[in-house]
């Protein structure tokens, strides 16, 4: 288990756009543990390779639901349907929310730890969290797409 330290707002990593893994190798594999070790060490739902300053397209997802943990090599959003608007932060912004327009349903494709294509669709906080993840490979924040940003207090109450 290694808990890696998550890259924090301005640093430029973050808006880089990721490249492409071109060989899935052991060391990948690591870092996609290391990734589900940190997001849940830190208890996000989401977590992009750039975030631990990696720029490589893989993210990692669990949101509690029925999937589980969700690792995705090189994934793509294939479809969306319908909209959802609210509120998100991100490991790398602590300390702000924002509210987001987002699909209310995507499915998307990538590669699994082993190489092999596998698809997932997803609704609501699911939906969000791969919209705000792959977002992340592409140096977007969700700030950059946010209609309203605001700090909150530790306690997760919204701050005048």
């Amino acid at each position: 288990m290694a808990i890696r330290i998550i890259v924090k707002e301005p640093d430029e990593v973050l808006h880089k756009v990721a490249k492409e893994v071109a060989k899935i190798t052991p060391n990948v594999q690591k870092i996609l543990t290391d990734m589900a070790d940190t997001m849940y060490d830190a208890e996000g739902v989401g977590l992009a390779a750039p975030q631990i300053g990696i720029l490589k397209r893989m993210i990692v997802v669990d949101v509690g639901d029925e999937h589980g943990l969700i690792e995705l090599i090189n994934p793509e959003i294939v479809s969306t349907e319908g909209e959802q608007f609210g509120p998100e932060g991100c490991l790398s912004i602590p300390g702000y929310r924002g509210d987001v327009r987002r699909a209310m349903t995507v499915t998307v494709k990538g590669l699994d730890r082993n190489g092999n294509e596998v698809s997932y669709t997803g609704s609501e906080l699911l939906a969000r969290a791969f919209q705000h993840e792959i977002d992340h490979l592409n140096g977007v924040l969700y700030t950059d797409v946010a209609e309203r940003v605001y700090e909150i207090t530790p306690e997760g109450e919204e701050k005048e």
